[in-house]
């Protein structure tokens, strides 16, 4: 039962996150024309606050819903990291649940966005070739898979501060990675939008924005195991 709470609370997570950060470009252009602000690092510092007050408000709702998140990637780097536990059974569940919830929320904001913006809504897509994307998004997803667990585990206690790194870690990688795979460094948002594309069934797909990313995660949660092992626990008389 613990695992189907835990699924659709993913689901709802991930529709919300891919509704709402969806926007953060439009947001971001409107601002700049109300105030007559442009330039890379106008949108670059615009975009990281505004992922900044989505992490503000993401927490405390996966957290009312124990422990939701909408990154696939999440539940096998904090598992090999060895800090969060996590079933075979769970995870079957909670990743088509954040896949499903992610095709919902894409296809729910494109129904809602005004017309003159659609086209500044868009996903992830593969914009080198089918290799170099694939090692591009598993590079950037072990980058930001580290740096959050650096960050989370071993960074400030102060909760602004931390999301506040988050924030630009994501923002600077998916600019480093906006030239190869738009970046994803998210499976399931990868799908949700492949799907409204009707790309999602496609071995690009799969070997780009899933394979790729878990292996990714995992290099990178294991280094993290390597380099900051977690305390030995104490036995018992």
């Amino acid at each position: 039962m613990g695992a189907i709470k835990s699924a659709i609370g993913d689901f709802v997570v991930t529709f919300m996150w891919v509704f709402c950060a969806s926007t953060l470009g439009v947001i971001t252009s409107i601002i700049g024309s109300k105030f007559g602000v442009e330039g890379l690092f106008f949108e670059l510092f615009c975009m990281a606050f505004l992922i900044l007050v989505l992490l503000f408000v993401f927490g405390p709702i996966g957290d009312a819903l124990g422990g939701a998140t909408f990154n696939p990637t999440d539940l096998v780097t904090f598992y090999a990291a060895g800090v969060r536990p996590q079933s075979l059974f769970s995870a079957s569940l909670r990743l088509p649940a954040q896949a499903a919830g992610a095709a919902f929320g894409a296809l729910a904001i494109m129904e809602v966005i005004p017309k003159q913006y659609k086209h500044m809504v868009i996903g992830p897509s593969l914009k080198v070739d089918l290799h170099t994307g694939a090692i591009a998004e598993g590079v950037l997803t072990f980058g930001i898979t580290f740096l959050v667990l650096l960050i989370v585990l071993r960074g400030p206690k102060n909760a602004l501060l931390k999301n506040w790194l988050i924030a630009m870690s994501t923002v600077a990688l998916a600019f480093a990675g906006s030239a190869y795979t738009g970046p994803a460094m998210n499976p399931a948002i990868a799908f949700g939008w492949a799907y409204v594309d009707k790309r999602h069934n496609t071995w690009e797909q799969f070997y780009v924005f899933w394979v790729c990313p878990f292996v990714g995660a995992i290099l990178s949660a294991s280094l993290f195991r390597v380099v900051f092992p977690p305390p030995a626990k104490q036995k018992t008389a």
